[in-house]
């Protein structure tokens, strides 16, 4: 497994993969891999010929200077993980590589970057896209894989790629849980052990929310049930409750007619975490 950590270094190594008509596949991570992560790079594996993971802890996207320092790293981990699961390139720059000094240039979709989480959580996708951007033009992949959890980034980047005319395929993998159904991610080992219990409830919320889907409900009525749902644990704060068109993430209202996105963010002992589901009536 070949470790990059310059532009130059990265840019030849995919030079070779081209060269032999081999099909990059690409991986976007910040680091702290889980399981979830390591389905991302088997389901990469099963689109192209070569698997590139990148890691690095994107500073524009964190509104929280103090959520940025206290995410968790572990590279040593993570490069053993990628080896153990044949990974052939890992990108694994500095800030500076990325954001040289000076550095203006932003990437945003104007709506989708701003409605939704992005309405409460100001700046985060437009640090996304922008980041996205520049590790698309660097490594220039064939294929990106992005994990469904973050359903709202899916839909960003996919109109990103559209927008900007982007010869690359985005591939969304279903998120990946836990034995008890909380959504792997790399803030979960920030949970002291009650509010990993507590945690519970985002997918216990989003199974009542299908539950009344299929017993036939309406916009409304689903957000009452995860405000209420949520209610019952008093460890967890709902911050958001987005419920949307599932394509366009377009508003909706009154009783549901296609597939529909739920999308939340809870905050549990300090800790925000999201999850989502798309149901369909």
């Amino acid at each position: 497994m070949q470790v990059c950590t310059t532009i130059a270094q990265i840019r030849a190594q995919v030079a070779a993969y081209k060269q032999a008509g081999e099909v990059v596949a690409l991986v976007p991570t910040m680091g702290y891999l889980h399981e979830g992560h390591m389905t991302l790079v088997r389901r990469a594996r099963a689109e192209g010929d070569r698997v590139i993971v990148w890691i690095f802890v994107n500073p524009t996207q964190f509104e929280n200077p103090d959520d940025l320092a206290k995410y968790p790293r572990d590279t040593e981990r993570d490069l053993a993980m990628l080896r153990a699961e044949g990974v052939d390139a890992v990108f694994l720059p500095e800030v500076s590589e990325i954001y040289p000094e000076g550095a203006e240039t932003i990437v945003e979709t104007t709506h989708l970057a701003n409605v939704l989480h992005g309405a409460v959580r100001p700046g985060h996708f437009r640090g996304v896209t922008t980041v996205v951007t520049k590790f698309f033009n660097i490594i220039q992949p064939d294929v990106a894989i992005f994990g469904e959890k973050d359903y709202q980034q899916l839909q960003v980047i996919k109109r990103m790629v559209r927008d900007l005319h982007m010869p690359i395929r985005i591939v969304g993998q279903t998120t990946v849980r836990e034995s008890d159904g909380l959504a792997m991610s790399s803030r979960n080992v920030r949970l002291a052990p009650e509010d990993r219990i507590a945690a519970l409830i985002l997918s216990q919320s989003l199974n009542a929310a299908e539950a009344a889907t299929s017993a036939g409900t309406t916009v409304e009525n689903l957000r009452q049930v995860i405000a209420e749902t949520i209610a019952t644990e008093p460890r967890a704060k709902l911050v958001g409750c987005d419920i949307v068109a599932a394509e366009s993430l377009s508003d909706i209202t009154g009783p549901l007619t296609g597939p529909t996105a739920i999308m939340i963010s809870v905050e549990v002992g300090g800790v925000l975490l999201i999850d989502q589901r798309v149901v369909t009536p």
